[in-house]
């Protein structure tokens, strides 16, 4: 395939990446709306290496945050799918992103509150800088992640490369929906927390 056929296919993927929708349990997702030329020249991570076990628990101490993981993909409109909104206090795995403690950026993802009332990610907003995330993989095997950052960020403005991009670094971020609710009641930021690991 050529290059420029790539590099057009890496900058789509992200770019399709940009809206994290139904944050408050809507059924159904808009197209993201953010441009091409807003993502980075390369594609995400790739999802595992021959060694890597996909997360399947994660907890955070300092916020009592303690969740089941389960697998997210795409939606037709090529946004990235959420839990359901019956199950707001479990978290999601972008199965397109690096598995938790491999090279590259692994994105968790979940609710701060669904029609079923609060969710899992409900006191992200609380999380200080160089709180402790524990990812715990399919063998049994805690690892450690110290959260270095977090931002509140507009759906119409989303770091795409920044979150999903590819990075040697051994990278999480979490992303839930936060910020005042659009004329639909849905909320109309992200906040995205930014870790590495221990």
């Amino acid at each position: 395939m050529p290059r420029t056929t790539l590099a057009l296919s890496a900058a789509l993927t992200l770019a399709a990446l940009a809206t994290l929708t139904g944050c408050s349990g809507d059924p159904a997702p808009q197209p993201s709306k953010a441009p091409a030329s807003a993502a980075a020249p390369e594609a995400p991570a790739p999802t595992a290496t021959a060694t890597a076990e996909p997360p399947t628990h994660v907890s955070i101490p300092s916020l009592g945050v303690d969740s089941d993981i389960m697998r997210l993909g795409l939606n037709p409109d090529r946004t990235v799918e959420v839990p359901p909104a019956d199950k707001g206090m479990t978290t999601g795995w972008y199965t397109g992103s690096a598995v938790p403690g491999e090279p590259g950026a692994a994105v968790l993802i979940g609710h701060n509150d669904t029609r079923f009332g609060r969710a899992v990610f409900h006191d992200l907003r609380k999380i200080a800088k160089g709180a402790d995330i524990v990812v715990r993989d399919g063998r049994g095997k805690d690892i450690h992640f110290e959260v270095t950052a977090h931002e509140t960020v507009s759906k119409n403005a989303f770091p795409t490369a920044r979150v999903y991009g590819r990075t040697t670094e051994r990278a999480l971020r979490l992303i839930t929906c936060d910020g005042a609710f659009n004329a639909a009641g849905h909320p109309v930021d992200n906040l995205i927390v930014y870790a590495k690991r221990k």
